[in-house]
């Protein structure tokens, strides 16, 4: 199949990309940067520099692709998220959510794709009541810290735009928490660094639940949905194991040969981390995988974000891929 990758030299289309041209795609992926124009080459698409927020630019880039498949994975994140000014950080990213979305989903209605899969995240967005682990048929939180208003908005619309259109189907992948090479929680990244430091405290009762993701694990999800798996609807692409904070931040720093992490108390963490950053180690709710695999065909190279710290971090998951393939 002819695929637009709209977003393809970020982290998520280093890896999407390399495994679409394996299983014989023709890609055509996109950079806001001359400079990344070759590193898209070198993958295996066709490269393109295009600012998906100029919807005739747009328009015009994927009616003289083609493509059967449209997959918006543009976010504008070159650094670390800040929790005390989330909505900040993620303003450009959220532009790319509202603005950027229906200009690509325009463009492959034009041309009569036959299917657009964007990208989401599951975790933090979910309601922080309940049930510890969330199924796509449960709740966004009603009522986000103040710092993370906009950027829930923009995930809300995003996904309302995208499962709503009557031309072409669309599916969302609500990521979970990616990690692996060139990722904050990958070797030399930021989390992993902070750990190590003993910077990264428990907060609190430390119960917040995460569901993690490996990049390769995303790249296979994102493929499925590609090729044809699910309706259009939202899927949560997670490993198997949802885990709160309390148990999976001093594992990393056992991998990391680091000293246990400390626990501070919630008022203290207010003030380094804000709200947002809080509620993500104290109350955030985990997601459930199991509506991904039943349609989408998919399955976790890493069923546990235990053996993905253990020997994900910094390769290319070689010993996961063998086992699949075996």
């Amino acid at each position: 199949m002819r695929v637009f990758v709209a977003g393809g030299s970020g982290v998520v289309g280093r890896y999407l990309i390399p495994e679409l041209v394996k299983r014989g795609h023709e890609v055509v992926a996109t950079t806001t940067t001359a400079e990344k124009r070759a590193m898209l080459e070198e993958l295996g698409a066709k490269a393109l520099q295009l600012d998906v927020l100029d919807g005739e630019a747009t328009m015009r880039a994927v009616a003289e692709a083609r493509p059967e498949v449209v997959v918006h994975q543009a976010t504008a994140l070159s650094r670390p998220a800040s929790l005390r000014r989330f909505d900040a950080f993620f303003a450009g990213t959220n532009r790319l959510r509202t603005e950027g979305t229906r200009n690509l989903l325009a463009a492959a209605s034009a041309v009569d794709a036959s299917r657009f899969v964007a990208q989401s995240f599951t975790g933090w967005p979910n309601a922080r009541d309940g049930a510890w682990v969330k199924t796509e048929d449960d709740a966004l939180d009603p009522d986000p810290p103040a710092a993370a208003r906009g950027t829930l908005a923009a995930i809300r619309d995003l996904e309302a735009t995208v499962t709503g259109s009557s031309k072409t189907r669309g599916v969302v992948l609500r990521y979970g928490a990616l990690y692996g090479p060139k990722t904050s929680l990958g070797v030399g990244g930021e989390v992993v660094e902070l750990v190590r430091r003993r910077k990264l405290p428990l907060v609190g009762d430390a119960a917040g639940v995460w569901s993690f993701l490996h990049l390769a694990d995303m790249a296979h999800a994102t493929v499925a949905a590609i090729e044809g798996g699910g309706a259009a609807r939202v899927y949560n692409v997670v490993d198997d194991e949802p885990a709160p904070t309390s148990a999976w931040l001093p594992y990393l720093a056992q991998v990391l040969g680091a000293k246990p992490p400390r626990r501070i108390p919630r008022w203290l963490a207010r003030l380094l981390i804000g709200e947002q950053g809080v509620a993500m180690m104290t109350e955030m709710r985990g997601s459930a995988n199991g509506k991904a695999k039943r349609e989408l065909g998919w399955h976790p190279l890493y069923a546990s974000w235990r053996e993905g710290f253990l020997h994900g971090l910094g390769g290319e998951a070689e010993e996961a891929e063998s086992r699949r393939t075996a």
